[in-house]
C-alpha cells in the first residue's frame, strides 16, 4: 500500500513553487495548471485548485475558512538536519524550529502557502 494526497490550493502556481523549490518536489514535464501530482520518494501529492471543487464537495471552502484545519503532514527524512538547512536557505518561514521532541523524534515546522501544516 502506499499513501497518495490530494491538497486542494488557492494558487497553483504559488504550490508548485512551494512544494517544489522549498521541499524539493518534482514537477511533472506536463502541468494542466488545475491539477498536478509532484513526487518526492514515495510521497505523491495531488494539488488541486479549490476552486475547481463543486460548491457541495466536502473539502470547499469559504468565507475565510482554514485550509488543512485538523492535519498535520509529516515527510520522513534521511537526514532531518540537512532538509531543515535547505529551508532556511530558501528563506522560507519556519513555524517551528528543529527541536529534539519528548518522545525521540527531532523535527521542524513549517506551513504551506494555503496553511498545510508539515
Amino acid at each position: 500500500m502506499k499513501l497518495r494526497l490530494e491538497l486542494f490550493v488557492g494558487d497553483i502556481e504559488k504550490s508548485m513553487n512551494f512544494y517544489s523549490n522549498v521541499l524539493g518536489f518534482n514537477l511533472p514535464k506536463d502541468t494542466n495548471k488545475s491539477y498536478i501530482s509532484v513526487r518526492n520518494g514515495d510521497v505523491v501529492l495531488g494539488l488541486g485548485e479549490m476552486e475547481n471543487l463543486s460548491e457541495k464537495h466536502p473539502l470547499k471552502t469559504s468565507n475565510g475558512q482554514q485550509i488543512g484545519l485538523g492535519v498535520e503532514i509529516v515527510l520522513e527524512v534521511e537526514d532531518v538536519k540537512k532538509a531543515y538547512n535547505k529551508v532556511v536557505a530558501k528563506e522560507y518561514p519556519i513555524q517551528a524550529e528543529l527541536t529534539k521532541r519528548p518522545w525521540g523524534l527531532e523535527d521542524f515546522r513549517i506551513v504551506d502557502p494555503d496553511g498545510y501544516y508539515f
